[in-house]
């Protein structure tokens, strides 16, 4: 709905600075006033345009604090809601690794890291939080990193067409942690 058009706008956004060179984003955070009547066809069109913005970054992320504030991030938005079953694991596991980004690392590097944070937040999901954040706050060095670990996030929770409030209130605490405003991707 509004939030979605404005995510949506924002990636856009984003888009046209990574393509553009290097700027900061301008704050310009577009209403996004038209509800445009296509409720999961804005979520679709979210997730399509931040998978296109990320992919043109591809080259960029290659680096192991990415990929491991990736898997971090990936296993706190699994677990937003305060628990983890099977099935979401598996979902979510497909979902990392049919990510044209995530592609850069090895298949197992992945698994064993996401695994490791949905394990640690499983046992104790206070402690586990905070490991993943720790983890997360590594990719701040880079700005680049930093909105591309957040971007994969909104990506992976707006996958299953619901974006929920957990899942949103974990991105801004991410983006706290990498020194992000949460204003900047719309949450």
């Amino acid at each position: 709905m509004a939030l979605f058009d404005r995510l949506k706008d924002q990636a856009k956004n984003l888009q046209q600075q990574a393509q553009g060179g290097r700027g900061t984003t301008t704050g310009g955070a577009g209403h996004g006033g038209s509800h445009g009547g296509s409720r999961g066809g804005s979520r679709a069109q979210l997730v399509g345009v931040l998978k296109t913005q990320l992919g043109s970054l591809k080259t960029e992320l290659k680096s192991g604090a990415y990929r491991d504030a990736s898997m971090a991030m990936c296993a706190l938005v699994a677990a937003a809601d305060g628990h983890v079953d099977a099935a979401e694991i598996q979902q979510m596991e497909s979902l990392i690794l049919g990510n044209d980004v995530l592609q850069n690392f090895p298949p197992e590097q992945l698994r064993t890291r996401f695994h490791k944070h949905v394990d640690q937040l499983t046992r104790n999901f206070p402690q586990g939080k905070a490991e993943a954040l720790q983890e997360i706050a590594k990719a701040a060095k880079k700005p680049t990193e930093a909105r591309a670990v957040i971007q994969t996030g909104i990506v992976i929770a707006g996958a299953d067409g619901h974006f929920s409030q957990a899942e949103q209130s974990i991105l801004r605490e991410a983006c706290a942690t990498l020194g992000l405003q949460p204003a900047e991707f719309q949450l």
